[in-house]
């Protein structure tokens, strides 16, 4: 690569002066670029030329915008099918925090330390979670862009910050007997919120799933429910978080009663759903709380108001007390891992054993002196 210097008159007839730097790229096509001063263009050059050498640079006559790309990705991500809420997410990304930091700059003209400097205004800025999902965004903006032949590397990929320490939160399900109230207050309820009740405790399926079931995935005469959809925060059906997601959960007698005795008041609708609003959609978690979930918890006098998630970990703590087996309750909960399921309830498989080695030894205890 040559740096040499370049002089001009202005209009206004002052003498200017800018550093050049002439160079071939990978393919060999002959390439320039500017600079005011000659130790930015000497060290754009060395770094120009490893790039050239290595086959990853990528001039800024043919680079597209930080901003361009950014657009680009979420028209791609919305051909995709990817859910409303999760492109609305990553909207605001783009719109609130990727922009604002460098959506002026070409992708050309983005560094390892540029990125790293924008994620640390993130992380100064935002929460920890939201900056790493926003840097993800630029991840994946940028990957975009290299698969269209835009970029011809990833600056941003190799960037990591290290999820800040702290212990996993563990799941804590309501006790049995709060559960006994729960469900016996549901019995002088309307007999849609006691189907909800029943299904969320017995089930333990995501509120979104409940939200988006339809009476086609209820088999009341093998007593049972399969999960195929989930509705959206916005009130879209679409399908589970993810493949695990679609999964079949045995009904207990006592559910596929009340689920007999509420599809015959159930009013019809398009969408066919068990648990609608009055015009026939998924009902809204806020709204299925306060008009179904909190009146029938009101009933039941209890000191600790319970969230849908927690009947779903009512549901797993039950299954482990019956000594199901991990995988098997892996399956149930819809998890993609058996870590997950671990993270979230290793806890309560400890406490299982635990309590069964000290029933035993009460046992041994008992009779020791028998013989």
């Amino acid at each position: 690569m040559a740096i040499r210097k370049r002089t001009w008159t202005a209009p206004d007839g002052t003498e200017k002066t800018a550093w050049l730097v002439d160079y071939k790229d990978q393919a060999g096509k002959r390439r320039a670029k500017q600079f005011a001063r000659k130790k930015d263009a000497e060290a754009w050059s060395t770094n120009a030329a490893s790039e050239v050498q290595r086959g990853v640079h990528t001039p800024d006559s043919t680079s597209i915008t930080v901003a361009a790309a950014a657009e680009q990705w979420v028209k791609s991500v919305r051909a995709n099918g990817r859910e409303p809420t999760t492109i609305a997410a990553y909207d605001q990304h783009v719109r609130l925090h990727i922009i604002p930091k460098c959506g002026a700059l070409k992708l050309s003209q983005l560094t390892a330390p540029k990125v790293r400097a924008i994620l640390d205004e993130w992380l100064l800025h935002l929460s920890r979670p939201m900056a790493l999902r926003v840097l993800r965004s630029l991840k994946a903006i940028i990957a975009e862009a290299q698969e269209r032949g835009q970029v011809a590397q990833n600056v941003a990929q190799a960037i990591k910050a290290k999820t800040a320490t702290r212990e996993k939160t563990k799941a804590t399900p309501p006790t049995k007997a709060d559960l006994r109230a729960i469900l016996k207050a549901a019995e002088a309820a309307e007999m849609k919120a006691r189907a909800l009740i029943e299904l969320a405790i017995f089930t333990g399926m995501r509120a979104s799933e409940l939200r988006g079931l339809p009476w086609s995935d209820v088999d009341l005469k093998r007593g049972r429910v399969t999960v195929s959809q989930r509705a959206d925060a916005q009130g879209h059906i679409g399908t589970p978080k993810s493949e695990a997601g679609h999964r079949t959960i045995a009904l207990p007698p006592r559910v596929v009663t009340v689920l007999k005795a509420w599809k015959l008041a159930c009013p019809a609708s398009k969408l066919d759903l068990v648990i609608p609003n009055a015009r026939g959609t998924p009902m809204p978690y806020r709204t299925m709380m306060a008009n179904l979930v909190d009146p029938i918890q009101t009933a039941a006098k209890l000191t600790t108001r319970y969230s849908m998630h927690s009947f779903r970990h009512a549901a797993a703590s039950l299954w482990i007390e019956q000594k199901l087996d991990p995988k098997r309750i892996q399956t149930l909960m819809g998890h993609s891992t058996i870590q997950m399921t671990f993270d979230t309830y290793g806890h309560l498989f400890e406490q299982a054993r635990k309590d069964s080695e000290d029933a035993a030894a009460i046992e041994r205890a008992l009779f020791a002196d028998a013989t």
